[in-house]
């Protein structure tokens, strides 16, 4: 998504980035060059909205405010601006919940600004530059287009991984999503410190990996079926879940979703699983009415005000919106 210049007559600039799914990485061995390979989904219901103004001073207000402004000021300077800038973030997808908060903000706040101030300039670009993309590129593909994507996983270079699948998503799927008030999933230096200490990945399960990916998911998509799609996804969750055990204390890295999620398998849904680190864990349903009954029997079970709370939403097919 390339940024037009600016114009003189717009008074305030607002862009909004939905959240992602990340459904799992593909190869952690990094074997054949390249590590991660990710896949995951652009979902509706949860966005990161920035709303930025002209002004003669940098000042930035709303949920999220140091980090959106350690990346309004980082990229002023990046680019020489000597203007300022004020900057509302009106709406933040939840942060460390494994819906790439972090990275919809940057990318947020970084194309708003690039917009309001005419930079010649991309999502992948914004990305670098904030520290964002550095093992996965779902986020960046979640604001470029949206749908069901896979990118390639990190090489030698350093740059975010490219999306080389992007798809619709079937609209009238539905998912469910499963939170926990009272949890965060790994960030900052316990991801790192993760990543260095995980076991080795053996190469058959990335191998497999990959094939559930590129022979069962994704035609499983092009043709609607779910049963397919949901087994996929749900062997690939196992596996890296089981990989990250070890780091985030089991499968899943709370509980109660966990809990959550077994009883949802016990039902017979196949497409389960934990979006990142976690803690949010999603199901893949057939449709609102499942997905309704289904919220109702889980709100019924834990109720409303608990440490679980959960949503339906779609698969999204469009990417972020920058309006004048």
């Amino acid at each position: 998504m390339h940024v037009p210049v600016a114009d003189s007559s717009v008074q305030h600039i607002t862009v909004a980035a939905p959240a992602r799914l990340h459904m799992g990485f593909l190869d952690l061995d990094g074997g054949r060059g390249r590590s991660f390979g990710s896949l995951g989904l652009t979902i509706s219901g949860l966005t990161t909205k920035v709303l930025v103004w002209p002004s003669d001073k940098v000042s930035v207000a709303g949920p999220e405010a140091p980090r959106a402004e350690k990346i309004v000021r980082g990229l002023l300077d990046h680019y020489g601006e000597a203007k300022g800038v004020h900057l509302l973030v009106d709406e933040a997808i939840p942060a460390h919940a494994g819906l790439g908060s972090g990275t919809q903000l940057a990318l947020a706040v970084g194309m708003a600004l690039a917009r309001l101030f005419g930079w010649e300039t991309d999502g992948r670009t914004i990305a670098q530059l904030t520290g964002r993309g550095g093992r996965s590129g779902i986020g960046i593909g979640a604001f470029d287009t949206g749908g069901f994507l896979i990118d390639g996983g990190k090489g030698q270079q350093d740059e975010p991984p490219r999306i080389l699948v992007r798809t619709d998503f079937p609209s009238q799927w539905r998912l469910l999503l499963i939170f926990d008030r009272q949890a965060q999933g790994i960030h900052g230096d316990r991801e790192v410190t993760a990543f260095k200490t995980l076991p080795e990945f053996p190469a058959v399960t990335a191998g497999e990996l990959c094939r559930l990916a590129l022979t069962q998911a994704l035609p499983a998509l092009q043709e609607e079926n779910l049963e397919e799609f949901g087994s996929a996804i749900g062997a690939i969750q196992r596996a890296v879940g089981d990989y990250f055990a070890p780091a985030q204390g089991g499968r899943f890295a709370s509980p109660r979703v966990g809990e959550a999620l077994n009883w949802l398998e016990e039902q017979g849904i196949g497409g389960i699983g934990q979006s990142s680190w976690g803690p949010t864990g999603f199901a893949v349903l057939a449709s609102a009415t499942v997905a309704g009954k289904l919220l109702r029997k889980a709100q019924g079970r834990w109720g409303t005000n608990g440490p679980l709370y959960f949503m339906v939403c779609s698969g999204l097919n469009r990417g972020g919106e920058i309006c004048i």
